[in-house]
């Protein structure tokens, strides 16, 4: 659909915010318009002279709305929400192409745009390029739509799961939410089985089975929050940081699946669990600007020992024949980079 000043661009816009908000009225559709109310009154002649029923009522609760049983294109997008679109399927699923599930179905709403329309979406598709982020995990599309259909139904359902050792099991769960985390997508719930708050990879999902029992969800429930609290929890190795510096100082740099920080004194503690102290210790540890000692686990200990054992043999090369030691870089002179809090 064109965006332009024309008349009949302006006209599809009345149709679509009458169809998305009935009862509005002549200067509220003005100012969505961005015309005068005397232009607006004029867009609703040009859909009623086209056929379109539009019905106008006085007083408090009145307004334009469209005649019983009128229907619409099945897809009416602008040219901003069209290329928008392309955009989010390209950034989720880079390697859309017809073949695919998602690219299959990308086609046809671009074949089903307006010709000037789609000939910037398809070009858009045709010569972006975009790199597949390595950490995400598609899950199969009728496994998701199950789950998302028993989180709006509040169905208990059956899930048969696969572990990341290949090993299977079955599992009765309340589904909260399906959260989608840094490319991969996420199923909290309430586990009968382990009687405990429980996150499932849904590309490890291997069926959905739904149970004729229903239930009802924390009524203060932040999936969000919740779910990167859980990812912090329950892992088999334990561990406990302490951070040589003010909790308000610390806290913009610890995210939820580190563990949970609690103040103690002029000092804080950060106490969790990882199933990774490798990944715990390179990638998240080195990340916060503050000096800290560790109180568990062995294998947390190890782990960042490693990293500082890598970190010092980069600051210490031993001198070669060539180099004599006066000429190695003094630790004094190098410039570091001033640490900032994540985004």
């Amino acid at each position: 659909m064109p965006t332009g000043p024309s008349p009949t661009a302006r006209a599809l816009r009345a149709l679509d915010i009458l169809y998305a908000r009935p009862g509005t009225t002549a200067d509220q559709l003005a100012s969505l318009l961005g015309v005068t109310e005397r232009a607006a009154r004029r867009y609703v002649g040009i859909l009623r002279e086209a056929g379109i029923p539009v019905e106008s009522s006085r007083g408090p609760y009145g307004g334009y709305r469209l005649g019983r049983g009128t229907r619409l294109p099945p897809v009416v997008f602008t040219q901003e929400q069209a290329l928008g679109l392309v955009m989010a399927v390209l950034d989720g699923q880079p390697n859309a192409i017809d073949d695919d599930l998602v690219g299959s179905a990308l086609s046809k709403v671009i074949r089903a745009l307006p010709e000037s329309v789609g000939r910037q979406a398809a070009a858009l598709r045709a010569y972006a390029a975009a790199t597949p982020d390595r950490h995400s995990a598609r899950p199969d599309p009728a496994t998701t739509s199950a789950l998302i259909a028993a989180v709006a139904d509040r169905r208990r359902v059956n899930v048969t799961y696969r572990g990341e050792n290949g090993e299977e099991w079955a599992a009765e769960v309340d589904p909260w939410a399906v959260v989608v985390r840094y490319g991969r997508w996420y199923l909290l719930c309430h586990s009968h089985r382990a009687d405990a708050i429980r996150t499932y990879r849904i590309d490890r999902v291997r069926a959905v089975r739904q149970t004729p029992h229903g239930f009802t969800p924390p009524d203060d429930l932040d999936p969000v929050a919740a779910l990167e609290e859980n990812l912090g929890a329950g892992w088999k190795y334990p561990t406990r940081v302490v951070f040589h510096a003010p909790w308000e100082e610390v806290a913009p740099w610890i995210r939820p699946p580190m563990g949970r920080l609690q103040p103690d004194g002029d000092r804080c503690v950060l106490v969790g669990s990882t199933r990774n102290p490798t990944m715990y210790a390179q990638e998240w540890l080195t990340r916060v600007p503050f000096d800290f000692s560790l109180e568990e686990s062995p294998e947390l200990h190890a782990a960042v020992a490693a990293v500082a054992a890598r970190f010092s043999a980069a600051l210490s090369p031993p001198p070669s024949a060539e180099t004599r030691p006066e000429d190695q870089p003094n630790r004094d002179d190098i410039r570091w980079p001033v640490a900032m809090p994540p985004a």
